[in-house]
């Protein structure tokens, strides 16, 4: 999916191959031999393993020298928390994610769009009582995925054909219509928040409003997410409306102005 994105104009072929290799290591759960990951991206073996030792020297991946496989690395992790420490979106919006947690009995998170059609959690809070959703920091979902998909959907310019498309790879626990789904996204774009109630995750309404950058591109968002039982009425529209409060003031962080 194009969802607003821009075009890289002359990437860098290495470091695209690089970056492929880690996401397959990691999508596959387990360590991989050079051939194996080779085929899976169409990458020359030879090239394949000399991107693989320079991320292994770098830390970037870990070599089991004797079955000859390779998986991730340590440093990843250091550059994880490094990013959670120091990102200005993370940190911002930890503090927003903390104050709705705490004021609607909600869990809260803020995503980020990872490649064209993935998005991955990258801040959360919970309610300080005894039971709440649980989320994790790293957890990656289609784009469209839930109300969250409403909002990206709402700013996307990809055809009709190919939105149709995305959407039908989502596994609903109960699916939507797809006119009716239409219709959700529209609610997204006049409201300035999205609604979910109970069709990605039975029994769990997901509240998601959208942060902009410069030129309307839509590639964050924030998120609380309940029992159903629990947010409707005014529960829900309050928790809607402070979430698009906070959406955008970390929108005015990021563009002069949202056309």
């Amino acid at each position: 999916m194009n969802m607003a994105t821009t075009n890289l104009r002359k990437p860098v072929v290495a470091v695209q191959r690089a970056v492929e290799i880690m996401r397959y290591l990691g999508s596959a759960q387990r360590p991989a031999g050079v051939n194996e990951v080779a085929r899976a991206l169409g990458i020359v073996p030879s090239t394949c393993l000399h991107i693989l030792k320079t991320l292994d020297h770098d830390g970037m991946v870990s070599e089991d020298k004797a079955a000859k496989k390779y998986q991730l690395g340590p440093t990843l992790l250091r550059f994880a928390r490094d990013m959670v420490g120091s990102n200005d979106f993370v940190r911002n919006a930890q503090t927003l994610l903390d104050r709705t947690a705490v004021a609607h009995q909600v869990t809260t998170a803020a995503v980020w769009r990872e490649g064209t059609d993935r998005i991955i959690v990258v801040a959360k809070a919970h309610t300080p009582s005894n039971f709440s959703i649980h989320v994790n920091i790293g957890s990656r979902f289609p784009a469209l995925t839930s109300a969250i998909g409403h909002c990206f959907a709402a700013a996307s310019t990809d055809p009709p054909a190919l939105l149709k498309a995305a959407f039908e790879d989502i596994k609903w626990q109960t699916k939507p219509a797809y006119p009716a789904w239409l219709e959700d996204v529209a609610s997204a774009a006049k409201n300035g928040y999205a609604v979910d109630a109970g069709h990605y995750i039975g029994g769990v309404t997901i509240v998601a409003a959208p942060v902009h950058e410069a030129g309307g591109i839509c590639n964050r968002a924030i998120v609380g997410l309940g029992l159903s039982d629990q947010l409707k009425g005014e529960a829900l529209s309050s928790l809607g409306e402070e979430l698009k409060c906070s959406a955008e003031n970390l929108s005015e962080l990021y563009s002069d102005a949202i056309v």
